[in-house]
């Protein structure tokens, strides 16, 4: 079996929830596990998330709910997208709750409930500016009268999604909230009052305390990871309260990614290595190679952007082009490093650390595309 893996720490999970349970007080916690709970294994982590104050479970696919009530999860389980109508068969199969934005999406599932014996709680997504998906805020409460007059549908939910929550001082997130609120009294005044209103990603739970409202949406920082900019896992961001500093502050990582020295080969001056011949050495040095490549998710432009593995505690980099299953790394001529040495790609080994927002920042994207595109290959290893 490759030495290659991912540790996921499901006790960092439950601390995660919990801490984000108590920020998002009084209104609900809902977890976000789609893509394979980012990277993390869904069922394992949803499992964890309801027994540490979770109410909600959210996904982005119908075979994701599909998959987390055959793992045994009764939560309610929300999906962020409309579903194909011809996919609302299996919604209502599965007492997944629906989000729907068009007259379509509603009359599918309208169709796919009739010979249900209990309503299908379902949710109103309104798109206030991010402009993926959702209703116009204007056409909002006519299709909430749509829904409400349908038999066998509930209208349990009405929400909204920011795309720039993450930034404390850009208001395009208030102006969001603004209109969403606008919807909402519209709504109500057509005497329709659902009773699950929610906007609120990770971002906007530690940034705008006014986007909590009965629901809250966490998903990167279930992992422990900060769904802010990079800086802020390491110093305190400016304009956060107090409570939300400290929930920063304290989420812990769930997951280490591991293998080990497959190789080890010395190199002399001058001479280059990997795929396009792309780096050269500028001194005889020793060269270890790891089994994991851009097939499991690490970048093959890695080595090209600084990045750098943990070998007996030492931060050792990456030299030239990732390959698919294998990746070369300098470790000196001084180092004492050997075949089977562990190697830490994310994690912890002695006093050194390196984290997927480190990464992250070295290949200009964010720390949620860095666990998600750990590859299926890499086994998952569990612990509590």
């Amino acid at each position: 079996m490759r030495p290659t893996s991912a540790q996921i720490d499901l006790s960092a999970v439950a601390h995660n929830v919990s801490l984000l349970a108590d920020l998002t007080a009084p209104a609900k916690l809902c977890v976000v596990v789609k893509a394979d709970g980012y990277g993390h294994g869904a069922v394992p982590v949803a499992r964890t998330a309801m027994s540490a104050g979770a109410s909600w479970l959210a996904v982005a696919l119908v075979e994701e709910g599909a998959e987390l009530r055959e793992g045994g999860i009764e939560a309610p389980i929300l999906l962020l997208s409309e579903p194909r109508p011809k996919e609302m068969i299996e919604v209502v199969s599965h007492r997944l709750r629906p989000t729907v934005y068009s007259p379509e999406g509603i009359a599918a599932v309208t169709a796919a409930q009739s010979t249900a014996t209990e309503p299908l709680g379902v949710h109103l997504k309104i798109d206030t500016g991010m402009h993926r998906v959702g209703v116009p805020p204007d056409e909002a409460s006519h299709l909430a009268q749509t829904l409400s007059d349908k038999p066998g549908l509930a209208l349990e939910g009405i929400w909204t999604h920011c795309a720039t929550a993450d930034d404390i001082n850009n208001p395009f997130a208030d102006t969001q909230l603004d209109r969403f609120d606008k919807a909402l009294e519209e709504i109500a005044a057509a005497g329709i009052k659902p009773p699950v209103r929610h906007a609120a990603n990770s971002a906007a739970l530690l940034t705008r305390r006014r986007s909590h409202y009965d629901l809250v949406r966490v998903g990167i920082s279930v992992y422990g990871i900060s769904p802010l900019p990079y800086a802020s896992e390491i110093d305190s961001q400016a304009g956060l309260s107090e409570a939300s500093n400290r929930a920063l502050q304290q989420l812990r990582p769930a997951m280490q990614l591991r293998s080990e020295v497959s190789f080890v080969k010395k190199v002399l001056a001058g001479e280059r290595i990997s795929y396009g011949q792309l780096h050269e050495f500028s001194a005889d040095t020793a060269v270890a190679t790891v089994p994991i490549g851009y097939a499991d998710g690490v970048r093959r432009d890695f080595g090209l952007q600084g990045g750098v593995v943990l070998i007996g505690g030492q931060r050792c980099p990456v030299v030239g082009a990732v390959t698919m299953d294998q990746l070369m790394v300098d470790v000196g001529l001084a180092a004492s490093v050997q075949t089977g040495d562990e190697v830490v790609l994310i994690g912890n080994q002695g006093s050194e650390t390196i984290t997927a927002a480190e990464i992250a920042h070295k290949a200009n994207t964010i720390p949620y595309e860095v666990v998600c595109d750990v590859g299926k290959r890499v086994r998952r290893e569990y612990v509590d």
